[in-house]
């Protein structure tokens, strides 16, 4: 057998803990379909899909991708899909060319997500989430932004059903909160901590306006240190010229009665003198 007919490597978890792919042409990493059809949906894709890498970050165990061809059909390649954002709990992080579930474990994503776009039709996203319900997904979510319709199926029983209100919603698998208002791209996706999903670009704008915040606050800080510095040099100085103020009124103090020692002791002389003319008889006036 020449090399060219050989079998792929299986793949397999790197010395870095990664999971490492290896291409087979069987399986193409493409279907030929655009990622999005518009910006916008092409801006929600990417937000959720890096909201849902970063909530996990931390999470070897849990794969999450975007756009990724989902072959769950062994030699069957017509057998596909390509979520918008999944998230697989139990596979490691990694690079794939796609997502072949018998090379995982046998694992279908728990949780999936589809942004609507304006070529999608309600037949096509109702065969989609006929698949995931029969692939065993366990939450899927459908995100229309252009009227702020946000839909989501739970699975209970054995099959997905219709979550009746997903606004307020705590998603089980992932612990995020959805606010989904009836508003075009008005979608919130709150981590267990509050903060809200956003791409790299927004993360960036971000931190740099932090950072403007910060520089300034810094600068205030500064100034109002100088003013300090300058007030306290001031009040430095006013309590040197109220020393001196004092010095010198204890010297004058001082002065004063020096002078009326001086002064007593001139009179205690002359009484004194007074006394001893009179005794010899002479008048002292």
């Amino acid at each position: 057998m020449s090399t060219a007919d050989s079998p792929p490597s299986a793949p397999g978890i790197a010395p870095t803990g990664l999971y490492v792919d290896v291409h087979d042409p069987t399986y193409p990493d493409s279907d030929g379909n655009p990622m999005a059809d518009s910006t916008q949906q092409f801006d929600w894709i990417v937000t959720i899909k890096e909201g849902l890498e970063a909530l996990f970050d931390d999470r070897p165990d849990v794969f999450v991708a975007g756009d990724l061809l989902w072959y769950y059909t062994e030699k069957v390649a017509r057998d596909h899909v390509a979520p918008d954002a999944m998230v697989v709990f139990g596979r490691p992080k990694g690079r794939r060319y796609s997502y072949r579930q018998w090379l995982e474990g046998g694992l279908a994503p728990q949780v999936v997500f589809e942004v609507y776009s304006h070529t999608n039709t309600p037949a096509e996203m109702a065969r989609k989430q006929a698949l995931y319900d029969r692939l065993g997904v366990e939450e899927y979510y459908e995100y229309d932004p252009r009227t702020g319709s946000l839909k989501g199926w739970l699975r209970e029983g054995g099959r997905m059903r219709p979550i009746p209100e997903v606004d307020g919603r705590r998603s089980p698998r992932l612990g995020v909160t959805f606010e989904a208002p009836p508003e075009e791209d008005a979608l919130v996706i709150r981590r267990p901590d509050g903060t809200p999903f956003g791409t790299a670009a927004q993360a960036i704008r971000q931190r740099d306006e932090e950072k403007i915040r910060a520089d300034e606050a810094e600068r205030r800080a500064r100034a109002e240190h100088r003013l300090a510095n300058a007030a306290h040099r001031r009040a430095e100085k006013a309590e040197e010229w109220a020393e001196a103020e004092r010095e010198k009124a204890e010297a004058q103090r001082l002065r004063a009665e020096v002078e009326r020692e001086r002064a007593e002791a001139e009179r205690l002389r002359a009484e004194r003198l007074a006394a001893m003319l009179r005794e010899l008889g002479l008048d002292p006036g």
